[in-house]
């Protein structure tokens, strides 16, 4: 719907998701290139782990901000107003300037106890001084990202996605500019005045577009906002989210933390492994998140025969994919880390910790991927839930206790080896409290499908190894040799082992078709575990609450954390 509440073209829609995915892309792009020029210029030392200790602001205010709470606050919202007929105005005079005073009042706080925050989130830092600089640099994205924020959740519900879907690729375009012109002067406080003036291309980048939004839209300055109910009411569904995704990002000040106090470098190589780690996981969730709307569209229906499927059918998917994944960075980290950062202050000792943190790191990348899936359903219910934020706590738990016991010994790959402990037993603790919360997702069947795709992984692994260790050649050869033979492997040890799993998903044509009970048009029936009496059905108004309104999650369309991107 356009701003007077007419519906767009489907043209429109579909140069708008185009427009929005190369851009999103570009920034992806560009902030893995900035974690390839920070190792290059600064490799993995003291300095690195103290901007990383600062860098968990951004990293923390970003999903809080930007992705998550604010879209799925301010989205609906706004959408309500333009479909009444009333204002944008008055809702940004009233909102707007009392939550920049908030976030300033914290900016002003974090920069005020910087000390304070260092020692919290790193204590025994060998490099204090320049992580309290960093701190009080990268503070003011608090302020700027919730500015952000919310201009892009305004943008969107006037169906403008250009100018949002472009602030990461300004804001690295901003990091990596300071870093250019300021790491030989002041060294890796460059990175953190770029983060500073990065995130301040990010509001400038949606500025002329908000702007317009503004003298478009109707209504009188002084009129009262008729969101504000809205505003209160959608507090109560986003707590669940917060705390959700403050708690997955807590597994960061885990490691941070007990990082501290290992060998300088520890927390450059810890986030090193990470960011590669992270890729096929976030490519994973990316194509699933094709079929969430046809989720979100089951549960609000209350098919849950629909939703059991649709999730055993995606998690198939993801698993394929992710699992293959693993395989390889299992067989090749060697050779994938030597391409990658092996270049100027990187050495070949850094690239030894941290290819051996990211073959322990890879194990738990299903886990990741598991939970963010299972996370889609619960919060396409009818009712906020906290049953995921509790999850991953127990989980988090298990992380901080792994950690703690054998840091000590066995450094950062206990580590890495406590991450992934951690979120693999969220991650079936999830899709357990699935079947009880949600759907009668078939436990029994989801586990055959990994258990087999594991065992493909770890066949397709071994060949993988034996592949890369047996080349003399360069290590970009090593990897595109490894690369092909796990992909071979795997693809058909994972036919063999089970040709009806990525089948049914292919033929759910997840974009389209019409539904009926216990099959779809396109023939794939549903499965006897998945049949449901009509009780276990919730109703057709299971998108709404008690009072009738939409939950906001379901209202702006929108999607529920991945963990954390690559930005």
């Amino acid at each position: 719907m356009t701003e007077r509440g007419e519906r767009l073209p489907a043209g429109s829609v579909g140069r708008a998701a185009m427009v929005s995915g190369v851009l999103i892309a570009a920034g992806t792009g560009l902030g893995f290139l900035r974690d390839l020029v920070m190792a290059d210029l600064f490799g993995a030392s003291g300095s690195t782990d103290a901007f990383l200790v600062a860098w968990t602001i951004p990293e923390t205010v970003s999903p809080l901000l930007i992705e998550d709470a604010m879209a799925l606050l301010m989205v609906p919202v706004v959408t309500r107003l333009l479909a009444g007929g009333d204002g944008l105005r008055p809702l940004v005079g009233t909102a707007l300037p009392r939550m920049v005073l908030g976030l300033s009042v914290v900016t002003g706080a974090l920069a005020v106890a910087a000390p304070a925050v260092v020692d919290a989130l790193a204590p025994g830092l060998a490099e204090q001084g320049p992580a309290v600089q960093c701190v009080r640099l990268t503070a003011v994205t608090v302020v700027t990202f919730g500015v952000a924020g919310f201009m892009s959740a305004t943008l969107r519900a006037h169906h403008r996605f250009g100018p949002p879907a472009a602030i990461y690729l300004a804001y690295n375009v901003g990091i990596l500019a300071l870093i250019a012109g300021l790491s030989g002067a002041v060294g890796i406080t460059s990175a953190a005045v770029g983060v500073a003036c990065g995130s301040f291309l990010m509001v400038a980048v949606q500025l002329p577009a908000f702007v317009r939004c503004l003298r478009d839209a109707p209504g009188e300055k002084d009129a009262a906002p008729s969101g504000s109910v809205d505003v209160r009411l959608g507090l109560a569904a986003i707590a669940p989210i917060v705390v959700y995704t403050v708690t997955r990002q807590s597994q960061v000040f885990v490691e941070r933390f007990l990082g501290a106090g290992l060998a300088a470098g520890s927390i450059s190589h810890l986030n090193y492994a990470q960011k590669v780690a992270q890729v096929p996981m976030v490519l994973s969730l990316l194509i699933v998140t094709v079929t969430f709307p046809r989720l979100a569209r089951a549960s609000a229906d209350g098919d849950t025969a629909q939703v059991a499927r649709r999730i055993r059918q995606d998690l198939a998917v993801a698993s394929a994919m992710v699992l293959a994944a693993t395989a390889f960075l299992v067989a090749c980290a060697p050779a994938v880390i030597r391409v990658l950062f092996e270049h100027g202050e990187f050495t070949s000792a850094d690239t030894a910790s941290t290819a051996a943190i990211l073959r322990v790191y890879a194990l738990g990348l299903w886990g990741q991927t598991a939970v963010g899936l299972a996370a889609r359903a619960f919060f396409a219910q009818k009712k906020p839930t906290w049953r995921p934020a509790g999850v991953l706590a127990v989980g988090l738990a298990v992380t901080a206790a792994v950690g703690g016991a054998f840091a000590a010994s066995a450094g950062t790959l206990a580590l890495a080896a406590a991450n992934a402990a951690g979120i693999t037993l969220a991650a079936v603790l999830m899709l357990v409290g699935l079947r009880r919360g949600v759907a009668p997702v078939p436990l029994r069947r989801i586990a055959a499908d990994v258990s087999r795709l594991v065992l493909a992984a770890a066949g397709a692994c071994a060949v993988g190894m034996l592949a890369a260790g047996a080349l003399d050649a360069p290590a970009l050869v090593q990897t595109a040799a490894g690369g092909l033979a796990v992909a071979a492997v795997f693809a058909v040890l994972a036919v063999l082992a089970g040709p009806d799993l990525v089948a049914p998903w292919i033929a759910s044509r997840p974009l389209g078709g019409r539904h009926r009970r216990g099959r779809t048009e396109s023939g794939d029936s549903s499965e006897q575990a998945d049949r449901t009496h009509p009780s276990d059905r919730t109703g057709p108004a299971a998108g709404t609450g008690a009072d009738g309104r939409e939950h906001p999650a379901r209202a702006a369309g929108a999607d529920v954390p991945l963990g954390r991107p690559l930005r």
